[in-house]
């Protein structure tokens, strides 16, 4: 007669019949898809972590455990796992190459390895990845061509593989690309000729394929974009062609930059796009007059430097009320300059207006000689500056293309106190002497549409705040510096808001750094016509954020360690139940003769409700031929593997290894218990096969892993009797 516990201990060996090896965190119901495991970890392994930055991939489970850049879904899927959401491995000094298992993270919508020293090639099995809509690999050292498949990822929103080494044509494919915003290939090596079929893009906006080596023509085409709003070619070879006079038809167009791309023929009459906003075709061959027609009055930079233009200067340039820089130097215009291009401009403080029309043909200035403040009119290497001492026109200038400005925290009223290491005071603060821990956050510009930062500094502030859902006040911009490109890079410090009525008024708090590293990384600031794309470079956390995402910890016991003696208790009871099965079965076999492995079409006679007779084809196909990228679980008995049926439903295929095959009766009997096993009104057996020398038995996924955690549970039950 069994005593109650042996009751309950006789019913757990009984449910543990083939689950002493399945992976779970004991710390929750929940685990992460052993196939995105596996995929992480040959993701780890193709990878140099030199500062072991991805120390703890070794511990627990990915999405239950923290680890670095690795973000999940908040509830499992059907099939009863979590999925990983985004892998963020931005600035982490990592090296290596990409693994091809990338390709394994299905249900990834953010892959993000900017600016770190990755090399090879990048994986064509990241076209796996239909969910993906941020692609980020820009900042690397990643060579080869860009791979067809990427072409054909559905929701792909943003694709940055710029300042790379990347080689090759641009894959017609990617004319598939129909949710695409933003293409931002810039500073690579891609060649060849730009396909027209991307004119078919219905979402394109930016298209930012500067500084490679392109050949060929610019397509006629492109004008066909409907969203497009800036088009920058630079420095690439076009090999004398003209630009398509369809360009003029770009309604949406904010900026076009198209300089030194060996372009020759007159310049397009582009005054019909009513918002264009930045124009730069210097140095190229361009030839011909300036079209008379006025451009649209948000220009902000004319650049036509360093060409064969002819002509005088048209009077059209007058009237522009946000104009910074017009740049006609080195070319062959005559004639005289119209002074009412900056006499009818009145500057505020914080705007300069800067005209350079050295090295041309130009005599005279019809109007007033008088310059306003914050104007530079620069005319030296022309005959005017023969003729007249106007050292104010014909004098040296120096070059504005290296802008610096470096904000001063101004302290004066504060000396009598200072703030703790790695806090400061808040300089635009409401509250005097403030000192709060800001987050440092490095961001760049890639394509602003302006050429002078200070007159929009104010409205860069406004725009940023109030994208990131902050207070004026709570943003610093450190530093700013103008880089080749031109980009505009910044360093910027957001403080937290002052609250005297909190005692964690100083620092953020964590799901608020955690919030405004989300709207960076995500790109969920939108995008400004004046400002253009962004880039993070980086997202410092120091001082009291420095733990801010850590690996998860608890006091006491580790869940590490709990897990372990969890798992130890199951695989001694399962070893337990596999010695008193095999007295069993020994003692069955006596009866019966030995099983050959590989018997024909021996089939078990049964029918119950629900329980379906399945073919070790179908068995296979679902299993993808019992593969061990499948296997979730193993016994005594044999391995239990991950199946797709053909309906879609999600099973656990218990197929019985050599050596364990049962008798017919036995295997009957099993079938007939498993069929009256219920959770939540489910059944569990599918169904069965018992052909060519096979036993499997597939189950409801969630059957069977309620069945292994139901166990885990029993094990605490039977503690409890002690």
């Amino acid at each position: 007669m069994f005593s109650s516990r042996g009751a309950v201990l006789f019913l757990f060996l009984c449910l543990c019949w083939s689950s002493s090896k399945i992976v779970v965190a004991a710390d929750d119901d929940s685990i992460t898809d052993p196939i995105e495991v596996s995929a992480l970890r040959s993701i780890k392994k193709s990878l140099v972590d030199d500062y072991s930055k991805l120390s703890n991939w070794n511990r627990g489970d990915p999405c239950t455990s923290n680890w670095t850049g690795v973000l999940c879904f908040n509830t499992t899927m059907d099939d009863g796992y979590l999925h990983l959401r985004e892998l963020q491995l931005l600035n982490l000094n990592l090296s290596g190459n990409l693994s091809p298992e990338i390709g394994r993270l299905s249900y990834l919508t953010i892959l993000d390895f900017m600016w770190n020293k990755i090399s090879g090639s990048i994986p064509k099995e990241i076209g796996n990845i239909k969910s993906l809509e941020l692609l980020l690999l820009n900042g690397n050292e990643l060579t080869g061509s860009l791979p067809e498949e990427l072409g054909y990822l559905p929701k792909l929103d943003r694709i940055q593989i710029d300042q790379n080494y990347i080689s090759g044509s641009l894959p017609k494919s990617f004319a598939n690309l129909n949710k695409t915003r933003h293409f931002h290939m810039n500073n690579n090596s891609i060649s060849g000729q730009i396909p027209p079929e991307l004119s078919r893009l219905p979402s394109l906006v930016h298209m930012l394929l500067d500084n490679n080596n392109l050949t060929g023509y610019l397509p006629p085409e492109l004008s066909e974009l409907p969203k497009l709003l800036i088009l920058q070619l630079d420095n690439n070879n076009f090999e004398g062609t003209t630009i398509p006079a369809s360009y003029s038809n770009m309604s949406k167009l904010l900026k076009l930059s198209l300089r030194n791309c060996s372009l020759q023929g007159p310049m397009p009459d582009l005054s019909r796009i009513p918002n264009l906003g930045y124009l730069d075709l210097s140095s190229n061959q361009l030839n011909g007059s300036i079209p008379p027609g006025r451009l649209s009055l948000n220009i902000t930079t004319i650049k036509l430097s360093n060409n064969k233009l002819t002509g005088t200067i048209p009077s059209n340039f007058s009237g522009l009320p946000r104009l910074q820089r017009l740049f006609i130097a080195n070319n062959s215009l005559s004639g005289s300059i119209p002074s009412s291009i900056w006499q009818s401009r009145t500057l505020n403080a914080t705007e300069t207006f800067i005209l350079d029309f050295q090295n041309n043909n130009l005599t005279n200035i019809s109007g007033s000689f008088n310059i306003p403040p914050n104007v530079t009119v620069r005319l030296r290497g022309n005959p005017f500056c023969l003729n007249t001492n106007a050292e104010q026109f014909c004098g040296s200038h120096s070059d504005d293309d290296n802008e610096i400005d470096r904000s001063t925290n101004s302290t004066l009223d504060c000396r009598a106190q200072s703030c703790p290491t790695d806090y400061e005071y808040s300089p635009t603060s409401p509250i005097r002497c403030f000192c709060a821990a800001p987050l440092l956050v490095g961001y760049r510009l890639k394509s602003p549409g302006l050429s002078y930062f200070p007159a929009y500094k104010n409205l860069f502030e406004e725009y940023m705040t109030s994208g990131l859902k902050l207070n004026l006040y709570q943003l610093d911009i450190d530093s700013f510096r103008w880089e080749k490109g031109p980009r505009l890079k910044m360093y910027l410090k957001l403080f937290p808001v002052y609250d005297n009525s909190s005692g964690n008024s100083y620092v953020f708090n964590a799901s608020e750094v955690g919030r405004i590293r989300s709207m960076f990384t995500g790109w969920n600031i939108p995008d400004s016509d004046i400002f253009g794309p962004y880039e993070l470079i980086n997202f410092t956390l120091q001082g009291p954020y420095r733990d801010v995402f850590p690996p998860s910890r608890n006091s006491g016991i580790s869940k590490a360690a709990l897990a372990g003696i969890i798992l130890g208790a199951i695989a001694g009871a399962v070893t337990i139940s596999a010695i008193v099965s095999l007295l069993i079965v020994r003692a069955h076999m006596k009866n019966y003769h030995a099983i050959s492995r590989r018997r024909h079409s021996s089939k078990t006679s049964i029918k119950i409700d629900g329980v379906r007779s399945f073919t070790y084809g179908e068995m296979a196909l679902a299993t993808n031929n019992f593969n061990s990228s499948t296997q979730i679980g193993q016994g005594g008995y044999g391995k239990v593997y991950k199946g797709i049926l053909p309906d879609g439903t999600v099973v656990a295929v218990k197929r019985a290894q050599e050596g364990s095959l049962q008798g017919e009766k036995e295997f009957l009997t099993e079938i007939q218990f498993l069929s009256r096993l219920h959770h939540r009104n489910l059944v569990s057996l599918v169904g069965y096969c018992d052909e060519e020398g096979e036993q499997v038995l597939p189950l409801k996924l969630y059957i069977y892993l309620f069945i292994f955690q139901f166990s885990i549970k029993l094990i605490f039950a039977i503690a409890m009797f002690d």
